[in-house]
């Protein structure tokens, strides 16, 4: 999508390049920062690219979280029904509507921009977000992924550019050496996987790490009695410690080691392996079990 200036006519992308966004950063006196994970994306053609992985219509609402100096913003409004912008800095919270006004005018009406921390966000305004499509800060992009998952069902599919191990993290399958807390937890709410790779010259400043994109479509939610807390719970205790068994890994949640050995056997799942061999549905197989085991000890002592 490209807008006309005037009045000379000459056609020029609304995307922003590297000597816009150097520009734009020097005249509001930003200079990104590690401690909010801030690295900004220059190249135009992976903000194309994001943005036709994404798949966005112009029925969707999306949620970008840490837009910066609206590199994606940009490339969202173009395709998308309505973009939500969630920003933790006020500066550059109150440029973005600048920006998207200045460099795509006719657009400028499908964009809300949101001054909140998204590690804490738990609700939006108007339409809810069907999708998220975002270049998350890098030290929290775990957290502000969960957090965003559970707040807004609305949302049925993500696209985020991640740090590459957190990607394999949140992607990885049982058994694998990097299947962990993410991987499960991402998993109760449906299924990710890798999708792409980003070069660390796209970014302003160049990262030290390499950089993914990962493809997230939600699941239907498990029916079950505690749902998400009673599983997240013992998922983390399953992990607290990775090289003991589940059988003693559990025994703190359960009350026991035996305690633990009968919910596991109950549940079919046996006590002698360790959390990270096993999967979300496993996991919620133990809830129920344990569920199922208090009741009938609740039901002797009637």
């Amino acid at each position: 999508m490209c807008v006309v200036d005037q009045p000379a006519g000459q056609v020029r992308s609304s995307l922003l390049g590297p000597a816009d966004i150097r520009r734009l950063a020097a005249r509001l006196g930003v200079s990104p920062t590690k401690r909010l994970g801030q690295n900004f994306v220059i190249d135009a053609g992976t903000i194309r690219r994001i943005v036709a992985l994404a798949g966005l219509t112009a029925e969707d609402v999306v949620l970008e979280v840490g837009p910066g100096l609206g590199s994606l913003t940009l490339g969202l409004v173009e395709v998308a029904g309505h973009v939500v912008a969630v920003e933790i800095d006020p500066v550059l919270a109150a440029e973005l509507p600048v920006t998207v006004a200045s460099r795509a005018p006719e657009r400028a009406d499908r964009l809300t921009v949101v001054t909140a921390d998204a590690m804490t966000l738990s609700d939006l305004p108007g339409d809810q977000p069907t999708a998220l499509v975002a270049n998350l800060p890098y030290n929290v992009a775990v957290p502000v992924f969960l957090n965003l998952l559970e707040a807004f069902p609305s949302i049925q599919r993500a696209l985020v550019m991640v740090q590459s191990e957190v990607a394999d993290r949140i992607c990885a399958p049982p058994g694998s050496r990097t299947y962990g807390i993410p991987s499960v937890k991402v998993a109760w709410y449906g299924t990710a996987r890798r999708v792409g790779t980003v070069s660390r010259t796209v970014f302003w400043p160049v990262p030290n790490v390499d950089s993914a994109l990962v493809g997230f479509a939600r699941g239907p939610e498990p029916g079950l009695a505690g749902g998400r807390a009673a599983v997240f719970q013992v998922i983390d205790a399953a992990f607290a410690q990775r090289r003991k068994t589940l059988r003693a890994a559990l025994a703190p949640w359960a009350g026991s080691a035996d305690a633990a050995q009968r919910v596991l056997i109950a549940a079919g799942v046996n006590p002698s392996l360790r959390g990270e061999t096993i999967d979300v549905t496993q996991y919620i197989r133990i809830v129920q079990a344990a569920a199922a085991t208090r009741s009938i000890i609740e039901s002797w002592r009637v």
